[in-house]
């Protein structure tokens, strides 16, 4: 009985000081660690760098969105170039496509419909931008366009592709931002609902689907495109749409969640900790963990850190088919002695998005306790910001904050909680 008594006692008092320790420093002097999506300009893709430079202590960590999106575009055209017998399902000399464009305000939304369009040849300069000619990706128009059946619409043009010998136009007939009704974005039933009215009008001119991500892509393919055989690509790897390459499922990029995972919470460990912020990164922590230089980089006048895309496919899809699986490359025990447990607070955009629940939630939840961090997810409806700032009440009992923002242009929000 004794013994017990003097466990909860000392459980008690270690609360108690992790308690005072969060306390005792000022919530504007804290790490936060913003991760997912970037605090930017949701019409210019413009970084927010008062955010990114919020303190110290303030850092990024996403994907490389530009290269990731490019290699979708190109993932597409390989396809198309490897599998041309066939593909102009109604022989009109056109490879007719549709786009499901996740959040027109969304930088990733954003670089993978700008990818989609340059790789396939539709991609006109940006004109609200100022944009007269194509030298990057970031000066393509990536608006939806509606539909566009005879191309005739002016934010894409007809593109041309040689398969076989062959010249066939590419056209994307049609391309929407898929928001629910209540204004959430990226949202998959919308995304159904699309395809269910673009295929009941011109669905035999429909060759490719190309979508944003694959919670989208999955809700097309498993309610039209698998039973038509019309090939369809994603974005984001999750298991549902790797295991459903084996059915037809074309393609999806991996965005290495357990590297961006890690790195979400790495990089708080070691600004808790007032470590170089590489420790357990481009150098062995204590314990071991180690990232190649070939997994991300690190932009350090924009305190980004981006993981590195993979393209996944028919050739290589069984090597992804577990997304929650850590890297054994970097899944040490740190020790109580080496980084002394800290309670974090942790935002998730929205409860409903596949991919951060589904994915990348398990991913930070396999490296929280290695690095013994004592995380709280809080999750939101993915409609409006003050669904996750309200449940921000109380910053001092937290020693960290790693923030997953609805909107990219509203990082002040949490910033002016945190004052």
């Amino acid at each position: 009985m004794k013994k017990i008594l003097s466990l909860v006692v000392a459980a008690v008092m270690l609360l108690g000081i992790v308690s005072i320790a969060a306390a005792d420093v000022p919530n504007a002097e804290k790490p936060v660690i913003w991760y997912n999506r970037q605090p930017s300009n949701s019409t210019t893709g413009e970084l927010d760098m008062d955010a990114l430079n919020f303190n110290g202590k303030t850092y990024y960590v996403g994907f490389d969105a530009k290269q990731g999106a490019e290699l979708q575009g190109q993932m597409v055209v390989d396809y198309l170039k490897a599998h041309g017998e066939g593909l102009d399902r109604n022989g009109d000399g056109i490879i007719g496509y549709v786009l499901c464009i996740g959040d027109i305000g969304h930088n990733d939304s954003i670089a993978r419909t700008r990818g989609a369009r340059k790789a396939l040849g539709t991609a006109v300069p940006d004109a609200s931008q100022g944009k007269t000619e194509i030298a990057t990706i970031d000066d393509v128009d990536s608006a939806p366009i509606g539909t566009n059946l005879d191309g005739s619409a002016t934010d894409v043009k007809d593109g041309e592709i040689e398969i076989d010998g062959k010249t066939y136009i590419v056209r994307e007939l049609a391309s929407q931002e898929m928001k629910s009704s209540v204004g959430a974005t990226w949202d998959a039933p919308t995304a159904g609902n699309a395809i269910g009215t673009w295929s009941g009008s011109f669905g035999d001119q429909i060759d490719v689907v190309v979508s944003n991500n694959d919670g989208m892509g999955m809700a097309v393919f498993n309610g039209w495109a698998k039973e038509n055989k019309v090939p369809t690509f994603g974005y984001d790897a999750n298991s549902d749409a790797v295991a459903a390459i084996a059915d037809g499922y074309c393609g999806t990029i991996s965005q290495n969640a357990d590297v961006q995972a890690y790195l979400t919470l790495r990089t708080m460990r070691n600004a808790l900790d007032d470590a170089d912020i590489m420790t357990g990164i481009s150098t062995p922590d204590a314990a071991g963990n180690v990232l190649s230089d070939d997994l991300y980089y690190y932009d350090e006048a924009t305190r980004c850190f981006y993981a590195l895309n993979g393209a996944v496919t028919a050739d290589n899809y069984e090597a992804f088919l577990d997304a929650t699986a850590p890297n054994a490359k970097f899944n040490f025990q740190l020790t109580e002695e080496q980084a002394p447990t800290k309670k974090v607070w942790l935002s998730v955009y929205n409860a409903s998005d596949n991919f951060l629940n589904a994915t990348y939630v398990p991913q930070l939840q396999n490296y929280d306790k290695i690095l013994n961090l004592n995380v709280e997810y809080v999750k939101g409806d993915g409609q409006t910001e003050s669904n996750l700032t309200d449940r921000l009440g109380n910053p001092g009992e937290y020693d960290g904050f790693a923030i997953n923002m609805v909107k990219t242009d509203n990082a002040a929000s949490y910033m002016v909680k945190l004052q």
